[in-house]
């Protein structure tokens, strides 16, 4: 069964979840409802064998609503077929992990929930990943000024926003070789 055919199977099997299918380049993409989205990925991993779970991701359509989007991109090691689903998150819904069912979207859900500020119901440790325990902001949302925003929090090494350039560590540019264009500490001398 081709991925053409297992997005028929999943239309068929969970009717009106399945709000629309795209086809893009050979890649199937199915939408579907909040509610329908654990027990679509669930199925295809017990009942069409996506093993693996490539990826997490979300979007943000600012200006839009619902102004989230998840992501979930999926393959099966033995047919070699890929799909992507995806489910847009009402404001008062929050998506329901898939760590119990695939165990590496454990570190998924939790970027998602650090770079965005989407929670997963059911999650069992959802805590910041990159950025540090208290940061109050979302730095992949469309509304994150580019230059950062100015941190006073006391346990940070700056109260003002983080520089971009000549920062503690630089490349040179234009050194003869690339051990000695390799980022390098700073010298004060």
């Amino acid at each position: 069964m081709n991925a053409a055919q297992m997005v028929t199977a999943l239309k068929e099997k969970f009717g009106e979840a399945v709000l629309s299918t795209t086809e893009f380049r050979g890649e199937q993409t199915l939408q579907v409802t909040l509610a329908g989205a654990k027990p679509l990925l669930k199925y295809c991993r017990d009942e069409l064998n996506f093993d693996y779970l490539v990826d997490i991701s979300s979007l943000d359509h600012m200006g839009q609503e619902p102004r989230f989007e998840m992501v979930y991109e999926v393959y099966g090691y033995g047919h070699h077929q890929h799909l992507r689903i995806k489910s847009q998150i009402p404001d008062d819904q929050e998506p329901t992990t898939v760590s119990d069912i695939w165990p590496t979207a454990d570190w998924h859900e939790r970027e998602v929930w650090d770079m965005m500020g989407i929670k997963f119901a059911g999650h069992p440790d959802l805590r910041r990943i990159l950025m540090w325990e208290g940061y109050p902001y979302f730095p992949l949302r469309k509304d994150f000024p580019l230059a950062g925003k100015p941190s006073d929090m006391p346990d940070v090494g700056f109260t003002n926003i983080a520089p971009m350039a000549d920062g503690p560590f630089v490349t040179s540019a234009g050194a003869p070789d690339t051990v000695a264009r390799e980022p390098r500490a700073k010298r004060v001398d």
